[in-house]
């Protein structure tokens, strides 16, 4: 089994198990970054339905990794009450830094300073520290509560997830007149780097002191559903490509509910 394997190469720590899930899924971030070297010029309608998919498996991952277990493990009130903070913490850091979508697309913009690439290199940096925080933590999370199977399901899911997104972030750089293709998969890894550490806080977190577990996993969870919200679904249907970003999602949802399921009899 999966599980299994996984203990013999990580051991029983969760804190270590935390620490592996954030360098698996922001691996996973580095290869779909690296894919710009080689796919140069990724179409529109490509990169929505890969965004959709990532959105998708996104969605599904909030449920059955940590909503359904956070209720388990605490209570549905609990649960609500750390959803509703990560939704506001992501809400505030969205207003404080206003409109960094636009940087997603390469619509350079000034934002109010005097230089339009220097504001649109500084949004760019903020807006993947945001995508990537609650991810990060969810992993974190996922292991310091102690279900290994459920972990594992939702690391799989964010690492597969977070391929399109490297590649996405990558073109994105690019286009935002970051330089190479080089410096361009250089910006995309980075986009995976703020995970690790987040993931290895959220185990401790939990662990520490475990009645905050459904709290965090409400957390997490609204933090990632803001983001699917507010920044992938928007991004996806701003160009016409709504149908195809419409069917990347549901198949990403088929994924994540596959992986779920199965997860344990691997």
């Amino acid at each position: 089994m999966l599980e299994q394997l996984f203990v013999e190469v990580v051991g029983h720590n969760r804190t270590l198990w935390g620490l592996a899930g954030g360098i698996i899924i922001a691996v996973l971030n580095t290869l779909g970054a690296l894919l710009v070297l080689i796919w140069q010029n990724p179409s529109e309608r490509s990169l929505d339905s890969a965004l959709g998919f990532a959105a998708g498996v996104m969605l599904s991952a909030s449920f059955t990794s940590l909503i359904l277990p956070g209720i388990d493990a605490g209570g549905i009130v609990p649960v609500v009450v750390g959803f509703a903070l990560g939704v506001l913490v992501l809400d505030r850091a969205d207003r404080w830094v206003p409109h960094v979508h636009v940087v997603i697309t390469g619509d350079v913009r000034s934002n109010g300073t005097n230089d339009p690439r220097t504001a649109s290199i500084l949004l760019f940096i903020v807006a993947i520290t945001l995508h990537n925080m609650p991810e990060g933590l969810a992993v974190g999370v996922g292991f310091g509560g102690g279900n290994l199977g459920d972990a594992l399901a939702l690391t799989l899911a964010i690492g597969i997830q977070n391929i399109p997104e490297g590649l996405a972030v990558a073109v994105a750089a690019r286009n935002a007149g970051l330089g190479s293709l080089f410096y361009a998969s250089v910006a995309g890894i980075r986009a995976g780097l703020v995970e690790i550490p987040l993931a290895v806080f959220g185990a401790l977190a939990v662990q520490v002191a475990m009645p905050i577990l459904p709290y965090a996993m409400g957390f997490a969870a609204g933090g990632m559903l803001f983001v699917i919200s507010d920044e992938i679904v928007p991004e996806t249907h701003a160009r016409g490509n709504e149908r195809a970003a419409t069917l990347g999602m549901m198949v990403g949802i088929v994924v994540m509910l596959y992986l779920d399921v199965t997860l344990g009899s691997l």
